[in-house]
């Protein structure tokens, strides 16, 4: 007698449970089994993540991200992934927060690729740039980053692509964030920072941008 099939998502919404937060709904659960299948195929000939397995990816980048989209303000309609890599936070938050246009910056041509088709095959309201984040002309009201190369570098640069009264969102280490608001520069306030799931060092550090008052 075979066994029936778990329900789409069911590992992922046990480890969103356990971390005390709301499960997916059945149509975003098929769209992130799928987005771990296609993350799995590639992986197995493009190097897009270190952590190769379904019991690291789906606890470390998957119920990170989602933690991340559910900790973004009310109110954020262009999203900016600065660096996405295999999509990470940027494609969770499309499947978690429809109501935001995002934008997947990636430089590395074999990973934007990826991000490309990953876009076409779950119908995700996102755009890839696949070029240097730093190229980009507009600004975005919110700017989120992980485990960039040149972290400091990267968030100095980010910073200048949040519009005023927009939002930057780093996910790192209790350790790393002190110097990365010091890149980020004056005009950003920090609210308090988030713990992410499943770690006892990593979070989620929210700084919002000043408006500039006329003189």
């Amino acid at each position: 007698m075979s066994e029936t099939p778990n329900p789409p998502g069911t590992q992922l919404n046990a480890l969103l449970a356990k971390s005390s937060l709301p499960p997916l709904d059945p149509a975003q659960s098929r769209r992130f089994d799928d987005y771990l299948s296609l993350l799995l195929r590639w992986n197995a000939r493009v190097n897009l993540t270190a952590i190769r397995d379904e019991e690291g990816i789906v606890p470390r980048h998957f119920v990170e991200s989602i933690a991340c989209a559910r900790s973004l303000p009310i109110g954020i309609a262009t999203l900016l992934d600065f660096g996405s890599g295999a999509g990470f936070p940027g494609i969770p938050i499309a499947l978690c927060r429809p109501e935001i246009a995002v934008t997947l910056a990636e430089s590395q041509g074999k990973k934007a690729a990826f991000l490309s088709e990953a876009v076409r095959v779950l119908g995700v309201s996102a755009t890839v740039h696949s070029g240097r984040a730093e190229a980009l002309s507009a600004v975005f009201d919110c700017v989120t980053l992980r485990a960039v190369d040149r972290m400091q570098m990267a968030v100095q640069a980010a910073a200048q692509l949040v519009r005023p009264g927009g939002w930057l969102a780093l996910m790192t280490t209790i350790a790393d964030l002190p110097a990365l608001r010091e890149a980020a520069g004056a005009e950003l306030k920090w609210s308090k920072s988030l713990p992410l799931p499943g770690s006892e060092d990593r979070l989620i550090a929210l700084g919002e941008r000043s408006i500039s008052l006329p003189a």
